[in-house]
C-alpha cells in the first residue's frame, strides 16, 4: 500500500494548455523584475510558512468533534485521509510515527491483503461518498416538507380571518347605509332652518326700510324751529333719502309707491324746515348788522367784523344743513331746486342789501371824475378783486353750489365801478394808457393762472352709501375751488383791448402811411456818422413811454434804434405795445398791416435819397433801404409772422446773423442764386413774402451790388463791347482792305494800357469808398464781407473778359502787362481790407467817403 502511494505521488502532472508560455529565465526574470528589501523579506515569509503544511482540522486527531458531527466528512477528505495518514506515518522527519488514538469509521479494522477486500472496502467507501453527497438534498427536501406544512397551517388561518372579516365588512355596510341616510336627513333639516333663517332676514331688512317712516314722521311733527339741530336730524333725513332711493330700485314690492310718496313728502317737509331756518336766520342776522352799521362812529375792523365775521358764525351753524339741502336738489331736482334756489336768492338779496351802500361809498371815494384812468382802474380793480374774494370765501361757507348764481352777484357788484370806468377807457386817447390798463387788468387776473391742478382734483366726492354718518368731519368741497376773477374783469379788458387795437391804426395811418418826411429824417449817412461818437442807446426813446416792453422787441441785434428811420420806430414801439394786449390772431392782421406800411415808407424814403444832388446819394439810398428792410425782416422774424414753410435752417437771431446767414450760401456768378441765400424768394416763390420785404431786399442787394462795381467796370464793358461791334461789321463789311483793329486810335496798345491803368485808378478809388459805406450802413464787418464778396466776384469776370480780349490782340504784347485772375483777387483783397472805417470817415468829413 505504502509502495502504491509513493508511486501515486511520482505521477507527473501534464499541462493541457494550448498555446505554451515562453520560458523566462530566473535572471531574466530577476533583471526584469527586481525585488526591494520589503518584497525579499515577504517570499522568504511566505516560503518559510508553506515549508511547514499542518494538516485539515478533521484529519487532526486532535479534533474530536470528527466522529461525533451529525455530517459525514467529504469524499475528498476522505480519499485524501489514507495518503495523508501514510505520509504522517512516514514522515522522515519523525523517526517513530505517532500513535493514533482513534481511527476513522472507514479505516478498515484489518489490514487489507486481497483485491476481494480492497473491493469490499472500496465499494464501502463508495457508497459512503454518495451517501455523503446526496444528504444535502435530503436535508433540503426534508425542510421544504417542514415549510410546506406551516403554509398549509397559515392558509387556513387566513382563510378563517377572512371570514370574519367579510362579516366584519358586511355589518359596517349596514351601519354606513343607516348612517348616511341618517345624516342626509339631517342636513336636509340644517338647509332647511338656514333658508327660513335667511328669508326671515331678508324679510326683516326690507321691513327696515318700511318701518323707518314712522320714525320719520314722529320726528318732524315735533314742533318748534330747533328741530334742525338735533343731531338725530340729519341721521333721519339721511335714512329717509336712502329708503327713498331703495324704493325707488324696488317698485315691485307691494305697496311700495304709497310708501316711496310719504318717504318724498318727509325729505320736502325736512328740507322745507332747512330752508326756512336758514332764512329766518339771515333775516335776524341782517337786522342786527344793519342796526349796528347804522350806529355813528363804526370803524372800518368793526365793519368787517359784521359784514364777515358774524356770518361766518352763522355758517359754521348753518353749513352741514345747506349741504345736505344740496345733496338732495342734486339727488332730486325736481323736488328741491326751488328751495335751494330760495336759499341761494335769500342769500344773495341779503348780501347785496348791506354791501351796495358801502361799494357805492368806495367808489365815490376814488374820484372817477379826476382821478387819472390807469390809477383809477388799478385802485378800483384792486378792490372789487378782495371784495369778491371775500365774498366769494364767505358763499363758501355756507354753499357749495349755485356758481352761476354767485358770479351774476358779483358782476352785479362790480357793475357799480365798471360804469365808470367804460366811458372812459373807450374815450382815452392814449396808446400807453390803454396798455397800463390791459397790465393792470392781466396783473389782476393772473391769480387764476396761480390755481394748481392739485386744488382742483384734490377734493373727494362722498357717497352716502349706508345709514350711519359723521356729519363731524369737515365738508369736502366739490363745486368751487377758486375764485376765477378773469370772468370779472374779462368785460373791461375786451373794451380796453378794443380801444387799443383801433387806436393803434389810427397811429398807424397817421405816424406811418401818412408821414411826411423831414429834411433831418433823410440825411443819410450823417446820422450814421454822428452816432458812431454816440453810446449805442438799447432801446431808444421810443421805448421810454413804456416800462415794460416784450421781450421780441429786446433782442441784442436790434440796436441804435436812433439811427431808424422814424417809420420803423412808430412801427416796433405800437407793435410792442399791442403784442402782449391782444389776440394772436388780431395782433397778426395789425402786424401786417403795420409792417406793409412801414416797407412802403422805407421805399419811398430810399428814393427820396437818391433824388438828392450828390451822385454818391444813389448808393447811399439803396444801402439805407438794405439795412431797414433786414431790420424789418429781423422784426417780422421775432414775431413769428414769417412763412411756416421757409428754410429751418435759417436761424435768424440778429441783423448781422440774419444777413450773413443769407449771403453766405450766394454764388459768386449768378445774381438769383445770389439773391436765393439772402433768405429772400426767388420770383416763382414771392407767395411766401406776405409783406413784400424779401422782393424789395432782393431788388436792393442787386441794385448795391451793381453800384459798386459798375463805375469800375463800365470803361471795360464798353470797350470790350466796342471791338466786339468793330469785328463784326468788318466780318459783315468781308473787306480785306478794311484798316485792322489795332490801327483804330482808340484800340491801340496804348489806349488799352490806359484803360487799364483807369481800371486800377478806379479800384483803388471807388471800390475803397464802397467798402467804407457798407462798412458804414451795415456796420458788421462779417455782413460786409459777404457783400463785398459778390462785388468782387462781379469785378474778376468782367476784367476776365477784358484780359481775354487784350490776350488776343497786339500779339501777345500785353500778356505780362495787364493782371492775372490771382494778381487782381490779391488787389481787391488788399483794396477791401485796408478801406477806410466808418469811424475815419467820419474825420476826413463826407468827401472821403
Amino acid at each position: 500500500m505504502a509502495s502504491r502511494t509513493s508511486s501515486r505521488r511520482g505521477t507527473p502532472v501534464i499541462s493541457l494548455t494550448p498555446k505554451p508560455k515562453p520560458n523566462i529565465s530566473v535572471e531574466e526574470w530577476e533583471a526584469k523584475a527586481p525585488l526591494g528589501d520589503i518584497e525579499v523579506r515577504s517570499v522568504n515569509a511566505v516560503k518559510s510558512a508553506s515549508e511547514r503544511v499542518p494538516l485539515p482540522p478533521k484529519f487532526s486527531t486532535e479534533n474530536g468533534s470528527i466522529d461525533g458531527g451529525s455530517r459525514p466528512p467529504t469524499p475528498s477528505a476522505r480519499t485524501r485521509l489514507p495518503a495523508a495518514a501514510t505520509t504522517t506515518s512516514s514522515s522522515p522527519r519523525t523517526g517513530t510515527p505517532k500513535p493514533q488514538n482513534t481511527q476513522h469509521p472507514l479505516h478498515p479494522k484489518h489490514p487489507i491483503q486481497t483485491p476481494q477486500q480492497f473491493y469490499d472496502w472500496f465499494a464501502l467507501v463508495d457508497r459512503e461518498i454518495a451517501h455523503s453527497q446526496e444528504a444535502h438534498f435530503r436535508a433540503h427536501v426534508a425542510s421544504v416538507a417542514k415549510h410546506l406544512a406551516a403554509c398549509d397551517s397559515l392558509v387556513e388561518k387566513i382563510d378563517d380571518v377572512d371570514k370574519e372579516v367579510e362579516g366584519m365588512l358586511e355589518g359596517w355596510r349596514t351601519v354606513e347605509e343607516g348612517g348616511k341616510s341618517l345624516k342626509d336627513a339631517c342636513e336636509r333639516l340644517l338647509e332647511e332652518r338656514e333658508r327660513l333663517l335667511d328669508l326671515t332676514d331678508q324679510i326683516g331688512a326690507r321691513l327696515e326700510y318700511f318701518q323707518e317712516l314712522e320714525h320719520a314722521t314722529r320726528m318732524l311733527n315735533n314742533p318748534g324751529d330747533s328741530l334742525v339741530l338735533q343731531t338725530d336730524f340729519l341721521y333721519m333725513v339721511e335714512r329717509v333719502d336712502i329708503c327713498i332711493d331703495y324704493l325707488k330700485n324696488h317698485r315691485h314690492y307691494r305697496e311700495a309707491e304709497v310708501y316711496l310718496l310719504r318717504f318724498q313728502q318727509c325729505m320736502t317737509r325736512a328740507m322745507t324746515l332747512i330752508r326756512m331756518y336758514f332764512v329766518g336766520s339771515l333775516r335776524a342776522l341782517s337786522t342786527d348788522v344793519t342796526r349796528r352799521i347804522s350806529e355813528k362812529d363804526v370803524s372800518q375792523t368793526a365793519q368787517m367784523h359784521l359784514l364777515y365775521t358774524r356770518f361766518k358764525t352763522v355758517a359754521a351753524q348753518m353749513a352741514p344743513l345747506l349741504g345736505e339741502l344740496e345733496r338732495r336738489a342734486q339727488s332730486h331736482p325736481e323736488e328741491l331746486s326751488a328751495l335751494l334756489s330760495e336759499c341761494h336768492a335769500a342769500y344773495f338779496s341779503t348780501r347785496k342789501a348791506l354791501l351796495v351802500g358801502r361799494v357805492t361809498e368806495e367808489i365815490k371815494g376814488l374820484d372817477p371824475g379826476r382821478t387819472e384812468l390807469v390809477e383809477l382802474t388799478r385802485a378800483g380793480c384792486s378792490y372789487l378783486k378782495q371784495l369778491c374774494t371775500d365774498e366769494f370765501d364767505l358763499y363758501r361757507e355756507f354753499f357749495n353750489t349755485g356758481e352761476e348764481q354767485l358770479y351774476q352777484y358779483l358782476e352785479n357788484l362790480c357793475d357799480y365801478l365798471y360804469d365808470d370806468l367804460r366811458p372812459r377807457i373807450l374815450h382815452e386817447p392814449r396808446l400807453t394808457a390803454l396798455c397800463e390798463v390791459c397790465t393792470v387788468l392781466q396783473a389782476l387776473m393772473v391769480l387764476d393762472v396761480s390755481v394748481t391742478d392739485e386744488d382742483e382734483d384734490g377734493q373727494d366726492d362722498t357717497a352716502a352709501d349706508n345709514l350711519v354718518l359723521d356729519f363731524d368731519q369737515p365738508r369736502h368741497r366739490r363745486g368751487l375751488h377758486h375764485l376765477h376773477i378773469s370772468h370779472l374783469l374779462q368785460m373791461v379788458l375786451q373794451d380796453a383791448q378794443t380801444r387799443l387795437f383801433f387806436k393803434a391804426q389810427a397811429v398807424i395811418q397817421s405816424d406811418i402811411r401818412y408821414y411826411a418826411p423831414k429834411a433831418e429824417d433823410l440825411a443819410y449817412p450823417d446820422i450814421l456818422v454822428r452816432s458812431q461818437g454816440q453810446p449805442t442807446q438799447g432801446q431808444g426813446e421810443w421805448l421810454s413811454e413804456k416800462a415794460s416792453v416784450s421781450e421780441i422787441f429786446k433782442t441784442p441785434s436790434l440796436k441804435k434804434q436812433d439811427t431808424w428811420y422814424p417809420t420803423m420806430q412808430k412801427t416796433v414801439w405800437v407793435l410792442s405795445q399791442l403784442h402782449d394786449f391782444v389776440k394772436p390772431a388780431i395782433f397778426e392782421d395789425i402786424a401786417q398791416e403795420a409792417i406793409g406800411l412801414c416797407r412802403q415808407t422805407l421805399v419811398s424814403a430810399a428814393e427820396m435819397i437818391k433824388k438828392r444832388s450828390p451822385p454818391t446819394t444813389l448808393l447811399d439810398g439803396q444801402l439805407f433801404l438794405v439795412r431797414h428792410l433786414l431790420i424789418l425782416k429781423e422784426i417780422v422774424h421775432n414775431l413769428s409772422l414769417t412763412n411756416k414753410e421757409s428754410d429751418p435752417n435759417d436761424n435768424l437771431t440778429g441783423v448781422t446773423e440774419t444777413f450773413t446767414s443769407m449771403l453766405n450760401k450766394t454764388s459768386l456768378l449768378l445774381p438769383d442764386r445770389f439773391l436765393s441765400t439772402l433768405g429772400v424768394a426767388r420770383p416763382e416763390d414771392i407767395k411766401e413774402t406776405k409783406y413784400g420785404i424779401d422782393h424789395d431786399l432782393r431788388r436792393a442787394c442787386e441794385d448795391v451790388i451793381a453800384l459798386c462795381a459798375d463805375p469800375v467796370c463800365d470803361p471795360l464793358r464798353r470797350w470790350v463791347d466796342r471791338v466786339y461791334e468793330f469785328n463784326a461789321a468788318r466780318k459783315a463789311q468781308a473787306q480785306p482792305d478794311a484798316p485792322a483793329l489795332a490801327a483804330q486810335e482808340w484800340a491801340t496798345q496804348p489806349a488799352a494800357e490806359a484803360i487799364d491803368a483807369a481800371f486800377r485808378a478806379a479800384c483803388e478809388r471807388d471800390l475803397r469808398s464802397a467798402s467804407a459805406r457798407l462798412r458804414l450802413y451795415l456796420e458788421d464787418d462779417r455782413t460786409v464781407r459777404v457783400l463785398v464778396d459778390h462785388v468782387q466776384a462781379r469785378v474778376l469776370e468782367e476784367y476776365g473778359v477784358f484780359r481775354e480780349v487784350v490776350w488776343g490782340m497786339y500779339a501777345g504784347a500785353m500778356r505780362e502787362g495787364v493782371l492775372s485772375a490771382t494778381s487782381l483777387r490779391e488787389m481787391l483783397k488788399v483794396i477791401f481790407e485796408d478801406a477806410v472805417e466808418p469811424r475815419q470817415a467820419a474825420a476826413s468829413g463826407s468827401a472821403s467817403l
